[in-house]
């Protein structure tokens, strides 16, 4: 791992919330990954959803699955992954979302968009309650959830807080472009202000 990915890792394991700057290309999503994984093969697997992860398109939503898919699926001995995942999205089939509704996944990915779904359609309300108790909220690229736009993305995470009956969900945001003039102190200073009224939490 490349020292920023330890230093995530580090602060996932204090519990803080938190959130990781750096270029693009650069193996942010390790920084949120092995902590969930982490997470599920310490606690067991088929508990319900216990990391959500959000993106701001499905192109990056995809392109995360297929990192899991290289991560968990081929790098596993024998095959089969001891960590499930879907992508829920809207792009699914019928049947595929069945499949997902019946059998919840550890790690759900989905963009804010669907999130804003799953909390409002009763016929998607088994993924919330599949979900309770949430141990990680990502948002992945925070830099694109500014203005008008920001401001639902803010409420969204507060009502997922509330409908997952997780107030001490870990938040973690990844950005490439997240930052602002200054010295770096000032830079972390003001990443860490964004981030928390993002998140309604420190």
């Amino acid at each position: 791992l490349y020292r920023h990915q330890v230093e995530a890792l580090r602060a996932a394991r204090t519990g803080a919330n938190y959130v990781l700057t750096t270029g693009t290309g650069s193996g942010k999503s390790l920084a949120y990954i092995i902590p969930a994984v982490d997470h599920v093969l310490r606690c067991g697997s088929g508990k319900g959803i216990q990391a959500v992860t959000v993106y701001p398109m499905n192109a990056l939503a995809n392109s995360q699955k297929q990192e899991l898919e290289k991560f968990l699926g081929d790098g596993v001995h024998g095959g089969g992954s001891p960590v499930t995942y879907a992508l829920y999205t809207g792009q699914e089939s019928g049947a595929e979302r069945d499949r997902i509704k019946a059998h919840p996944p550890d790690i759900l990915l989905t963009n804010y968009v669907m999130l804003e779904l799953l909390l409002t359609r009763p016929f998607e309300r088994t993924l919330i309650q599949a979900g309770q108790g949430l141990r990680f909220l990502v948002l992945d690229e925070l830099h694109t959830y500014r203005g008008r736009q920001g401001a639902d993305v803010a409420m969204l995470v507060r009502r997922s807080r509330e409908a997952f009956s997780s107030p001490e969900v870990q938040c973690v945001g990844t950005s490439a472009t997240l930052a602002g003039p200054g010295s770096l102190l000032d830079q972390k200073r003001e990443v860490s202000r964004v981030a928390s009224l993002l998140f309604g939490a420190p």
